[in-house]
């Protein structure tokens, strides 16, 4: 049995909100620099550099990539044979708290979602898998809202066909347009429940943007590309930089598909202990 004390997670909670919110993950840096060698459109490419820099300098300078510090997402995938000494909710929201103060982060989260009231660090969201092993995996997402209010979720039937799911991801990708700071990362979450399959949309952005995309993960990708809208919203090849799919087995009854959108500052940090 490992005893990790709830201290020394507080700790890492914090180094991780801070490198999450300064440092550009190098799959998405790498992933917009071969963007930026590919395209043709002349004011995208401008866009494309300014992106590549602004994620350099912020990292250099140990400056927020966005003004918009997001809503402190926390992953914890904790062993079986794990055992923490102290609250393990408590340390991580102290770890939020510190590592956002440290960093100066900027406070955007409202206490109370209809009447607002003044803004803060906490509560963050906290998703738990009990996994086999010794081990806990902490993971920092802070996700930026401009993005997240993209969010779609539809009920198909299940004698929906694979092109219907497709049409309802470009169109979700389609109805975003500028709005949220493309070019983006899309995360596609198909089965379970309504709930659920929100929950594999938004963990499936934590995958790495790569190029070994499943079948359903290019074809969307490239449809997504086609629609032109470009680094910004001004046009060019690059809409989209991967599609990322998640899938879990659902109800004879339905189709659960939900799409979340990230910009293109994707940012998320981790740590095994």
């Amino acid at each position: 049995m490992k005893i990790i004390p709830a201290k020394k997670i507080e700790n890492v909670v914090a180094q991780l909100a801070i490198a999450a919110n300064l440092s550009l993950r190098k799959d998405v840096l790498a992933a917009l620099k071969r963007s930026y060698l590919r395209e043709t459109n002349p004011r995208a490419k401008r866009i494309l550099k300014a992106v590549i820099d602004n994620a350099v300098y912020a990292r250099k300078e140990k400056l927020a990539i966005c003004q918009d510090t997001g809503y402190p997402m926390v992953f914890l995938e904790v062993g079986q044979g794990v055992c923490i000494k102290g609250v393990l909710k408590a340390a991580v929201n102290r770890g939020i708290e510190l590592g956002y103060k440290k960093a100066c982060l900027r406070k955007s989260v409202v206490k109370d979602p209809l009447l607002r009231g003044v803004s803060g660090f906490l509560p963050c969201l906290i998703h738990t898998d009990i996994v086999p092993g010794d081990k806990l995996k902490i993971t920092v997402l802070p996700k930026g809202f401009g993005c997240e209010n993209k969010s779609q979720l539809r009920m198909f039937k299940p004698t929906a066909q694979i092109e219907e799911v497709e049409d309802f991801v470009v169109e979700a990708v389609r109805s975003a347009g500028p709005d949220a700071c493309p070019p983006y990362v899309i995360g596609v979450g198909i089965g379970a429940t309504a709930d659920f399959a929100c929950f594999l949309a938004k963990k499936a952005l934590l995958k790495p943007v790569r190029r070994d995309l499943s079948k359903l993960e290019r074809d969307l990708l490239n449809k997504i590309n086609k629609l032109n809208i470009g680094p910004m919203g001004l046009g060019g090849k690059t809409t989209a930089l991967s599609v990322n799919v998640e899938t879990h087995p659902t109800h004879i009854a339905g189709l659960p598909v939900a799409v979340n959108i990230s910009c293109h500052a994707l940012r998320s940090a981790s740590k095994i202990l």
